[in-house]
């Protein structure tokens, strides 16, 4: 994806075997393959078209997503990660963060999104991916806030904003249709300034880490 006028993008962020790069055309046969094994765990949550969740997730079904996230990457709306495991010497994909609807100037904001193969939930993967977008979000990507939206049934996901200290801000009541009904969502939001005495959100979650 190209982005050469997009303040932080295109990107590669890492921590340990935790991975965050820019999607390519020949990730389609793997990002399918994690998304069909994931139906059951991610199909209550999320915001889809219409239609069997196979063949919205088909390879062929890649084709039109890489081409919507390479446009806004490029447009500047978003910034949208493929989360990889490396081990091994080998890269395997195994979730997904962006941060979308970026505005700039005075707001300067970003709503953050994620999902993950829920073979390796658990392991610390999606919180250190968003840690690591939020940092880059603070610095190259010049942004000052970063939002997350989750329906309040969702324990896995709140787990990951909790556990990295975002504030819960919001009640909104029929905020998205997911899953054939108008759900509501909690916000949670952390700003730039809550994190800058701690190294960053990253050096904060490792710290969190430690101490558990």
């Amino acid at each position: 994806m190209l982005g050469a006028t997009t303040p932080g993008w295109p990107a590669v962020l890492a921590d340990g075997a935790v991975l965050l790069r820019p999607y390519k055309r020949g990730d389609a046969r793997a990002w399918s393959e994690v998304r069909v094994a994931n139906q059951a765990w991610l199909a209550p949550w999320e915001a889809a078209p219409p239609g069997p969740w196979a063949e919205m997730n088909s390879p062929r079904a890649f084709g039109y997503v890489y081409r919507d996230m390479r446009r806004a990457a490029r447009n500047g709306d978003s910034m949208p990660f493929a989360v990889c495991l490396v081990e091994d010497g080998r890269e395997r994909l195994v979730g997904h963060v962006n941060l979308g609807n970026i505005v700039r100037r005075a707001f300067a904001s970003a709503y953050a999104g994620y999902w993950v193969d829920h073979r390796v939930a658990g392991r610390g993967v999606i919180p250190t991916a968003l840690a690591l977008a939020v940092d880059h979000a603070f610095g190259p990507g010049g942004l000052h806030r970063i939002e997350v939206n989750i329906r309040p049934e969702n324990g896995p996901s709140r787990r990951v904003v909790e556990k990295l200290g975002f504030r819960e801000e919001a009640y909104h009541e029929r905020y998205m249709h997911i899953d054939g009904g108008w759900r509501d969502h909690l916000g949670y939001a952390m700003t730039s300034e809550e994190v800058a005495a701690e190294g960053g959100l990253l050096a904060r979650w490792r710290r969190v880490r430690t101490s558990n």
